[in-house]
């Protein structure tokens, strides 16, 4: 007597994560997630020239968002819990799908790919720097660990003071460099995987990826250089 098995089928998530299309799909999605944020906070930074009480009156109104539906820094903590998962699966999936490209890379092709080996070793760094700036990042401006001054409340004050010590300003600056590299190369993949791409368009996204880039940069770095020459503080 046969006896009937019963086949186990992977979940639709599980299959779309396993595939190097649903890798990119989610390296799309996250890093449309995180640019979103970067616009915003970009912005938000900017305010930084209206003085510090500008300044630290922006910032205690982000931890009163969403009330009174909302407790007093619930969405502050939601933003980071999404923030978070965002930036964890960003980097798995690119990890794995860098593991994968190196696996299937036949070495005598290495040289007739040297473009596409430029892009991807840029991303992969930048990467990785982007990552350790968001740790120091969060130690810095959130928990105020190694700020030099991290006093609760003043974050004006607590950006001043960082941008005064040389060796900040410099990972900050790198950093950021990183960053507009990053976003103008994960623009125009995103755009691909998402089949936004065509023909007609891919002027158009690139100049967008460029202009993105180049924005992004400038907004993030003219407060450390504003420090550094006594415009701000």
């Amino acid at each position: 007597m046969a006896l009937a098995t019963r086949t186990v089928r992977p979940s639709a998530v599980r299959t779309l994560w396993g595939s190097t299309v649903g890798k990119k799909a989610v390296m799309a999605c996250t890093g449309v997630i995180m640019l979103l944020f970067l616009v915003v906070h970009m912005f938000g930074n900017l305010k930084i020239f209206f003085g510090a009480a500008e300044f630290n009156s922006y910032a205690a109104w982000l931890r009163t968002i969403g009330e009174p539906v909302l407790h007093e820094t619930w969405y502050l903590w939601l933003q980071r819990t999404v923030l978070v998962a965002a930036v964890v699966l960003h980097g798995v999936a690119a990890f794995q799908l860098s593991r994968r490209d190196l696996a299937a890379r036949p070495s005598k092709y290495v040289h007739g790919r040297a473009r596409a080996s430029y892009a991807t070793r840029t991303m992969r760094w930048g990467g990785v720097i982007l990552g350790l700036f968001i740790v120091w990042h969060i130690l810095d401006l959130t928990t105020l660990t190694v700020n030099p001054r991290g006093q609760a409340g003043h974050p004006y004050e607590n950006i001043v003071a960082d941008f005064r010590v040389w060796y900040v300003d410099v990972f900050y600056i790198v950093a950021m460099l990183a960053l507009g590299m990053h976003i103008r190369h994960g623009f125009w993949s995103a755009a691909q995987t998402l089949g936004a791409n065509n023909g007609r368009r891919d002027r158009a996204l690139k100049t967008v990826a460029n202009v993105l880039a180049v924005a992004l940069t400038a907004g993030f770095l003219v407060v450390p250089v504003s420090v550094m020459t006594g415009l701000v503080g």
